[in-house]
């Protein structure tokens, strides 16, 4: 694994707000394009959850003026976890980025934490191969739903931004996504990286609900090894999705207009809503 990229792209001088239920929440702004822009703060965010939200972390993300959250969490994570908390005047729209129905056993698992359960599925890098594998898949068949996601956020008259993305821990279905919106935006492939590798933070990190509704943080070293590629971001991931697009289409370009169906003149005005200058 090369994961040489450091956290060296701030997104601001701003202080992060400390919230209590929601984890791994950040604004993307300040992130620099290649022309020499930065994405505008206030439009986009990104997050874990919102089930667990607090009064006090609600309120908060109501005074964002949120027009739009994308939940890209299954039906089966909303189970888990609950439903958003609601937030007044936002529009909630649930975006599954994967299968319930692929992959519930291997969840029931990993919450479980049998250990030799655990070596079978996870073992002799699997974990790794499988996190891979998911993150080209979310490219090539995801393509319907990041193509509405960029189609509403690209909106002349009424976008849907300022928008929260989420999936459950903020990290993969959310990473992807809010990467692919960057790459129309033209904002450095390091800066990118830089950003998604964030959610390794301590305080920003997935707590395991397990099969008995614990979430305890007791976690035998073999059990958290086996987990960790699972719950962490590596940058191999990401890379893995970049790739799949410039082995699929040949370029971000291609990928957008013709796998997302994000116009030229759809792509400016995206840049328009998401960019200063």
């Amino acid at each position: 694994m090369t994961q040489e990229v450091r956290q060296t792209v701030p997104t601001g001088s701003e202080p992060e707000p400390q919230l209590t239920g929601v984890r791994n929440f950040r604004d993307v702004g300040g992130l620099p394009t290649e022309d020499g822009r930065r994405v505008r703060r206030g439009v986009l965010f990104r997050s874990g959850h919102l089930a667990h939200a607090t009064a006090e972390d609600a309120a908060f993300l109501a005074g964002l003026g949120l027009h739009t959250v994308f939940d890209f969490r299954n039906p089966d994570d909303i189970a888990l976890e609950g439903p958003d908390t609601a937030l007044p005047g936002t529009r909630n729209l649930n975006m599954p980025l994967s299968d319930p129905a692929e992959g519930a056993d291997f969840w029931t698992t990993v919450r479980n934490g049998d250990l030799a359960a655990l070596r079978a599925v996870l073992g002799e890098g699997r974990g790794a191969q499988r996190m891979t594998l998911a993150y080209r898949k979310l490219v090539l068949e995801r393509t319907a739903e990041h193509g509405r996601m960029l189609a509403l956020l690209s909106e002349p008259d009424g976008p849907a931004v300022p928008a929260l993305l989420h999936c459950a821990a903020g990290k993969d279905r959310a990473g992807t996504s809010i990467a692919i919106i960057l790459l129309a935006l033209g904002v450095e492939r390091s800066a990118i990286e830089a950003d998604y590798l964030e959610s390794n933070a301590r305080h920003r990190r997935y707590k395991v609900v397990r099969g008995d509704g614990s979430t305890g943080t007791a976690i035998a070293p073999e059990i958290r090894e086996l987990l960790d590629p699972l719950f962490e971001a590596r940058v191999d991931y990401l890379r893995a999705a970049f790739a799949t697009i410039d082995e699929q289409w040949g370029s971000v370009d291609r990928y957008l207009t013709s796998g997302l169906g994000l116009t030229p003149a759809r792509r400016d005005v995206l840049r328009t809503h998401l960019l200063d200058g």
